[in-house]
């Protein structure tokens, strides 16, 4: 077994190529940008209707491996040419997630005096002390001397006054029936004070360019000075839910479904740190899918369903209309082999799902997650593997994607894992890479995790 957050020896199913050096990833707006570069391809039959069924359109499908590389790849080309990837100045409340652009260096020192560590005493000299009757509180000015035989009342993050010798613990002193304090351990000189700078001076790095502002980060921010960070920016999606006989609301009825898509995909891109910027549904209308492509200004626009050759899969041919580059057409992987990827502006991409569910899943997990997490500067995650703790079956030819759940040192598979199916990624942690052929029990396999199921902190989804 190879745990979550540590690299396996074994080479994952995913080249590790895409991955991105966050140093690299802060640097790509200073430098030239590359050459595009498509995916190497082969033929191999296509399928997938706008909302899960077939048809003999022949594409050139790209290795499940290929095609996360590709994405990362593509969103590398267009951070070196989008000014949008500009660092931004961002709220400490509105940090969460990003990664830092800028080194933060302390603008002060940590702690700026001399303070308490502990609720209890300042004491001058040996004691026994005689005590004062006034007491010292975090946030008071700074208070007067001490002088030797003498101490005073003083509370955790308290200034500590000039000429202290310790600070007592509240439970290692006792007051006599004159009120002169006495120790009850041995006192030693400096103990429970925090001196000024002990955690940093003004203008030390605390944490460099490439960071992931995480809760601790933004606590450390705050207490070395800082209102706002300097931070890659979230990449900005935009969703195009298509299809004539989608419902939002009620149960189905006359040949219309329910839309599932609509309500899953925005926070799942939000969870893998996109801003969704909006989700439109314009149904089965080429027209009006062509409008929405050309004028979004989002770094990744997402489509739902149309990527095969059917009467009203509009996607291929609205690309071919406005001079789209495919860079990915068709992936071999199951579920989700018609989704494709293509770069419609110099500084902007179109992930093209299945209209299938859990087809669209592998789509977001396939090329959304290594473009966003690219655009973001996000580090890519460790690959880890763990034993299938019973046989699943493959395809002959392509990668699986297979929801299972994590019960101690294995992973579980999951039923209800057909293309159209949600009720087995509802319960899942993680999804299997399930190689060509299938995989036995017992055999070590790459898992993607969820975002929420990790307990990232791409969980966000407000």
């Amino acid at each position: 077994m190879t745990a979550p957050g540590t690299r396996s020896g074994t080479p994952a199913a995913a080249d590790t190529d895409d991955d991105l050096d966050v140093e690299e990833a802060l640097a790509l707006v200073r430098e030239p940008r590359e050459p595009r570069q498509d995916a190497t391809t082969t033929p191999t039959p296509h399928g997938g209707h706008a909302h899960g069924g077939h048809s003999a359109h022949r594409h050139r499908a790209t290795p499940w491996p290929q095609a996360r590389e590709t994405a990362a790849r593509a969103a590398r080309s267009a951070v070196r040419s989008g000014a949008r990837r500009a660092p931004v100045s961002v709220p400490l409340t509105g940090a969460l997630g990003l990664t830092l652009a800028a080194p933060l260096d302390a603008l002060t020192d940590l702690p700026s005096f001399d303070t308490s560590a502990m609720d209890g005493w300042a004491v001058a000299g040996p004691g026994p002390w005689d005590v004062r009757e006034e007491g010292v509180l975090a946030g008071h000015a700074q208070p007067e001397p001490l002088t030797d035989g003498e101490a005073v009342r003083i509370a955790t993050g308290a200034r500590i006054p000039a000429d202290t010798t310790a600070v007592l613990r509240s439970e290692h002193g006792r007051l006599d029936t004159q009120g002169r304090l006495h120790p009850t351990r041995e006192v030693v000189h400096g103990q429970d004070i925090r001196p000024r700078g002990q955690e940093c001076r003004s203008g030390d790095q605390l944490l460099p360019a490439g960071t992931l502002v995480t809760p601790a980060v933004l606590g450390l921010a705050a207490a070395a000075g800082y209102d706002t960070v300097t931070a890659v920016p979230r990449p900005r999606a935009e969703v195009l839910i298509l299809g004539d006989e989608l419902l939002t609301e009620g149960l189905p009825h006359d040949g219309l479904i329910r839309d599932a898509l609509g309500p899953m995909l925005p926070p799942w891109l939000r969870a893998l740190g996109a801003e969704v910027t909006a989700v439109r549904r314009l149904g089965d209308d080429a027209k009006a899918l062509r409008k929405a492509i050309t004028a979004s200004t989002a770094d990744l626009v997402v489509t739902t369903g149309g990527t095969a050759s059917g009467p009203v899969d509009h996607i291929h041919p609205t690309l071919e209309r406005i001079g789209a580059e495919l860079l990915v057409d068709g992936v071999k992987v199951r579920p989700g082999h018609p989704m494709l990827l293509a770069r419609t502006k110099e500084n902007q991409h179109l992930v093209g799902l299945p209209g299938n569910p859990l087809a669209a899943v592998s789509g977001l997990l396939t090329l959304a997650e290594p473009l966003l997490r690219t655009l973001a500067a996000h580090p890519a995650p460790e690959p880890y593997t763990l034993p299938l703790a019973e046989a699943t079956h493959g395809h002959p030819y392509d990668t699986r994607l297979i929801p299972v759940v994590l019960r101690g040192d294995t992973a579980v598979p999951l039923h209800y894992n057909g293309p159209a199916m949600l009720r087995g990624i509802a319960a899942a942690d993680a999804l299997a890479v399930v190689p060509p052929g299938g995989a036995r029990p017992g055999t070590e396999t790459e898992l993607l995790d969820l975002p929420w199921a990790a307990a990232g902190i791409g969980v966000c989804f407000t």
